[in-house]
Protein backbone atom coordinates (compact mmCIF):
# COMPACT_ATOMS: atom_id res chain seq x y z
CA UNK A 1 0.00 0.00 0.00
CA UNK A 2 3.27 2.12 0.59
CA UNK A 3 4.10 1.84 -2.77
CA UNK A 4 0.71 3.23 -4.13
CA UNK A 5 0.32 5.87 -1.79
CA UNK A 6 4.14 7.09 -2.74
CA UNK A 7 3.39 6.30 -6.50
CA UNK A 8 0.01 8.64 -6.35
CA UNK A 9 1.83 11.10 -4.67
CA UNK A 10 4.69 11.34 -7.28
CA UNK A 11 2.15 11.78 -9.89
CA UNK A 12 0.13 14.21 -8.01
CA UNK A 13 3.14 16.86 -7.44
CA UNK A 14 4.25 15.69 -11.13
CA UNK A 15 0.78 16.93 -12.53
CA UNK A 16 1.04 20.35 -10.25
CA UNK A 17 4.02 21.43 -11.03
CA UNK A 18 3.85 21.84 -15.40
CA UNK A 19 1.94 25.17 -14.54
CA UNK A 20 5.37 26.34 -12.95
CA UNK A 21 7.17 26.53 -16.14
CA UNK A 22 4.00 28.24 -17.36
CA UNK A 23 4.87 31.52 -14.63
CA UNK A 24 6.03 34.85 -16.27
CA UNK A 25 9.01 36.42 -15.54
CA UNK A 26 8.29 39.34 -13.73
CA UNK A 27 11.96 41.20 -14.39
CA UNK A 28 10.88 41.21 -18.25
CA UNK A 29 8.49 42.85 -17.15
CA UNK A 30 9.93 45.38 -15.32
CA UNK A 31 9.42 49.55 -17.06
CA UNK A 32 12.62 50.27 -17.99
CA UNK A 33 14.05 53.28 -15.85
CA UNK A 34 14.06 56.12 -17.87
CA UNK A 35 9.91 55.66 -19.15
CA UNK A 36 7.77 58.14 -17.41
CA UNK A 37 4.31 57.13 -16.11
CA UNK A 38 1.83 57.68 -18.19
CA UNK A 39 -1.25 60.31 -17.26
CA UNK A 40 -4.07 58.32 -18.02
CA UNK A 41 -4.89 54.97 -15.86
CA UNK A 42 -4.30 51.77 -17.84
CA UNK A 43 -7.63 49.78 -17.76
CA UNK A 44 -7.71 46.32 -16.32
CA UNK A 45 -7.75 44.20 -19.72
CA UNK A 46 -7.72 40.22 -19.56
CA UNK A 47 -4.02 39.21 -20.29
CA UNK A 48 -5.47 36.03 -22.51
CA UNK A 49 -9.00 35.06 -24.05
CA UNK A 50 -11.11 32.90 -21.62
CA UNK A 51 -10.42 30.18 -24.55
CA UNK A 52 -7.58 30.48 -25.92
CA UNK A 53 -5.55 27.10 -26.57
CA UNK A 54 -4.16 26.20 -22.88
CA UNK A 55 -7.49 26.63 -21.33
CA UNK A 56 -8.88 24.58 -24.13
CA UNK A 57 -6.06 21.65 -23.66
CA UNK A 58 -7.06 21.92 -19.69
CA UNK A 59 -10.53 22.08 -19.70
CA UNK A 60 -10.19 18.29 -22.63
CA UNK A 61 -7.60 16.94 -19.72
CA UNK A 62 -10.34 17.72 -17.21
CA UNK A 63 -12.89 16.04 -18.72
CA UNK A 64 -11.02 13.29 -19.76
CA UNK A 65 -9.94 12.76 -16.32
CA UNK A 66 -13.90 12.20 -14.90
CA UNK A 67 -14.19 9.82 -17.57
CA UNK A 68 -11.25 7.75 -16.66
CA UNK A 69 -12.68 8.04 -13.19
CA UNK A 70 -16.11 7.06 -14.30
CA UNK A 71 -14.56 3.70 -15.53
CA UNK A 72 -12.13 3.26 -12.74
CA UNK A 73 -15.36 3.78 -10.49
CA UNK A 74 -17.29 0.99 -12.64
CA UNK A 75 -14.34 -0.82 -12.59
CA UNK A 76 -14.39 -1.47 -8.96
CA UNK A 77 -17.79 -1.45 -8.24
CA UNK A 78 -17.51 -4.34 -11.14
CA UNK A 79 -15.77 -5.92 -8.93
CA UNK A 80 -18.15 -5.74 -5.80
CA UNK A 81 -15.55 -3.13 -4.07
CA UNK A 82 -17.76 -0.37 -2.18
CA UNK A 83 -18.19 3.24 -3.29
CA UNK A 84 -16.86 5.39 -0.19
CA UNK A 85 -17.54 8.94 -1.50
CA UNK A 86 -21.14 8.17 -3.23
CA UNK A 87 -23.48 6.05 -2.36
CA UNK A 88 -23.51 2.67 -4.51
CA UNK A 89 -26.85 2.87 -5.07
CA UNK A 90 -25.91 6.44 -7.38
CA UNK A 91 -22.67 5.25 -9.04
CA UNK A 92 -24.61 1.81 -9.77
CA UNK A 93 -26.92 4.09 -11.64
CA UNK A 94 -25.23 4.63 -14.93
CA UNK A 95 -26.95 7.68 -16.38
CA UNK A 96 -26.95 9.73 -12.76
CA UNK A 97 -23.14 9.17 -12.60
CA UNK A 98 -22.63 9.99 -15.90
CA UNK A 99 -24.48 12.88 -15.22
CA UNK A 100 -22.56 13.89 -12.22
CA UNK A 101 -19.24 13.41 -13.94
CA UNK A 102 -19.67 16.07 -16.68
CA UNK A 103 -20.92 18.27 -13.56
CA UNK A 104 -17.91 17.69 -12.48
CA UNK A 105 -16.24 18.90 -15.71
CA UNK A 106 -18.39 21.65 -15.87
CA UNK A 107 -18.18 23.47 -12.67
CA UNK A 108 -14.36 23.37 -13.11
CA UNK A 109 -14.35 25.14 -16.26
CA UNK A 110 -17.09 27.92 -14.61
CA UNK A 111 -14.91 28.52 -11.57
CA UNK A 112 -12.21 28.96 -13.94
CA UNK A 113 -14.07 31.39 -16.06
CA UNK A 114 -15.16 33.19 -12.41
CA UNK A 115 -11.10 33.40 -11.85
CA UNK A 116 -10.62 34.07 -15.58
CA UNK A 117 -13.34 37.42 -15.05
CA UNK A 118 -11.55 38.49 -11.25
CA UNK A 119 -8.27 38.53 -13.13
CA UNK A 120 -6.72 35.33 -11.53
CA UNK A 121 -5.42 34.05 -14.70
CA UNK A 122 -2.74 31.90 -12.74
CA UNK A 123 -5.22 30.42 -10.38
CA UNK A 124 -7.54 29.99 -13.48
CA UNK A 125 -5.28 27.82 -14.74
CA UNK A 126 -4.02 26.09 -11.55
CA UNK A 127 -8.09 25.14 -10.99
CA UNK A 128 -7.72 22.67 -14.08
CA UNK A 129 -4.25 21.40 -12.98
CA UNK A 130 -5.32 20.60 -9.69
CA UNK A 131 -8.46 18.76 -10.69
CA UNK A 132 -6.77 16.63 -13.39
CA UNK A 133 -3.83 15.73 -11.01
CA UNK A 134 -6.47 14.59 -8.11
CA UNK A 135 -8.44 12.74 -10.80
CA UNK A 136 -5.61 11.15 -12.04
CA UNK A 137 -4.43 9.63 -8.09
CA UNK A 138 -7.94 8.64 -8.09
CA UNK A 139 -8.39 6.94 -10.70
CA UNK A 140 -4.91 4.78 -10.31
CA UNK A 141 -5.81 3.88 -6.36
CA UNK A 142 -9.40 2.35 -8.06
CA UNK A 143 -7.58 0.62 -10.57
CA UNK A 144 -5.50 -0.53 -7.76
CA UNK A 145 -7.51 -1.99 -5.21
CA UNK A 146 -8.23 -5.62 -4.78
CA UNK A 147 -11.52 -7.50 -5.64
CA UNK A 148 -13.83 -8.47 -2.80
CA UNK A 149 -13.79 -11.60 -1.69
CA UNK A 150 -16.85 -13.57 -2.61
CA UNK A 151 -18.82 -14.66 0.46
CA UNK A 152 -18.25 -10.99 2.23
CA UNK A 153 -20.82 -8.36 0.91
CA UNK A 154 -20.81 -5.40 2.67
CA UNK A 155 -23.92 -3.06 3.31
CA UNK A 156 -24.77 -0.30 1.39
CA UNK A 157 -23.24 2.70 3.51
CA UNK A 158 -26.85 4.22 3.56
CA UNK A 159 -29.34 1.51 3.35
CA UNK A 160 -32.50 3.92 3.50
CA UNK A 161 -31.42 5.73 0.56
CA UNK A 162 -32.55 2.66 -1.22
CA UNK A 163 -35.73 2.54 -3.45
CA UNK A 164 -38.60 0.27 -3.21
CA UNK A 165 -40.12 -0.73 -5.81
CA UNK A 166 -43.83 0.02 -6.64
CA UNK A 167 -46.77 -2.11 -5.89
Amino acid sequence: MSRVNSLLSSIILLACSVGLWAQENPVAKARPATSKPSAQRPTARPRHKFWDTENIELFNGVGAVRMLDYASTRHFRDQGDNEWLLTNSTVDNRPLFMGIELAGTGASIGVSYLLHRTGHHSLERWVSIVHIGVGVGGSIHNYALKPMKANVRQPDLVPWLKTQPLP
